[in-house]
């Protein structure tokens, strides 16, 4: 799966899979440890990990925008100087991480990428933190808590005003997901709900909207719009219809920062197929369809 990391941004790279590669390349150009970039040089041990400091790396991670944990590259003076072998990443080992990230931090970070690259004697892995909107994420110790932070290549404590500030970022955030919804459904219901027919009007929109400059090409549009088509026409029949049916699936049209996939049925005694998709260029998808009315 391709993906655009802090160690992809430093090295100037498109989107593309974590490599064995990569992190030679990242360790030939001795790459600095940054916010979003902590070097390790070995995994933590499985039994305790909540008590290690793999939680606090991660809600660090977490509360700074995302990251990237590479274990396995050796480090002096936060640059990379070399490889090392991180240990096995098993299955068990894999699993224990991600769930040490969501029951040892409130509230818990979800969605962590494990990646594990190279041969025994220079395994490496990289463990991808999602940038969040629900920070401030928090470490408890007993009756003690937290909110760690990156501070460059450092990880320190966030100040009360800081822990303030993002709480109320928290909440800026759910008000403006709760806007782009709104707006999201008052768009399709302006550009393509008709009159005589009901209609089903489903918009969504991701808590991590797509970073601006990462506009999808036609190719990419048509397969988001085909990879639908095992999940909502396994089930049809003949005598059920999805409106995923009745859109142009292979051939999206531009739209204002959309790709759209056009009603297929335009003729007037179709009226009762008119469907509408799109894609969005930040993440967000919609779907307009005539609902009733049909033939059989």
């Amino acid at each position: 799966m391709a993906l655009f990391t802090t160690l992809h941004r430093l090295l100037g790279l498109d989107p593309q899979p974590i490599s064995d590669d990569l992190i030679d390349a990242a360790v030939d150009a001795g790459l600095r440890e940054t916010d979003g970039l902590d070097w390790k040089d070995r995994l933590p041990p499985q039994k305790g990990l909540t008590e290690t400091d793999f939680p606090k790396d991660v809600a660090a991670m977490a509360n700074s925008g995302g990251g990237v944990l590479v274990y396995g590259v050796e480090e002096t003076e936060k640059a990379a100087t070399a490889r090392v072998d991180a240990g096995e990443l098993d299955e068990h080992l894999e699993r224990a991480l991600r769930a040490a990230a969501a029951s040892a931090i409130r509230p818990p970070v979800l969605g962590l990428g494990v990646h594990a690259v190279g041969e025994p004697g220079r395994r490496a892995v990289a463990v991808v933190v999602p940038s969040s909107p629900d920070g401030p994420h928090l470490i408890f110790r007993n009756q003690f808590f937290g909110a760690p932070m990156r501070n460059d290549a450092d990880t320190v404590w966030m100040s009360e005003w800081q822990i303030e500030s993002a709480y109320r970022s928290r909440l800026d955030e759910r008000r403006r997901a709760a806007a782009a919804l709104q707006e999201l459904y008052e768009d399709a219901r302006e550009n393509w709900v008709k009159s005589g027919h009901a209609w089903l009007v489903a918009v969504a929109h991701p808590r991590n909207p797509v970073t601006a400059g990462a506009r999808p090409t036609r190719e990419q549009a048509a397969a988001i719009f085909q990879g639908v088509e095992p999940l909502t026409l396994l089930w049809a029949s003949n005598a059920w219809t999805h409106p995923i049916e009745d859109v142009d699936r292979h051939n999206p049209r531009p739209g204002l920062r959309r790709w759209i996939a056009v009603n297929r049925r335009v003729e007037h005694t179709s009226d009762w197929a008119a469907a509408w998709a799109s894609v969005h260029h930040d993440g967000s998808v919609t779907l307009a369809c005539a609902v009733g009315g049909r033939r059989d």
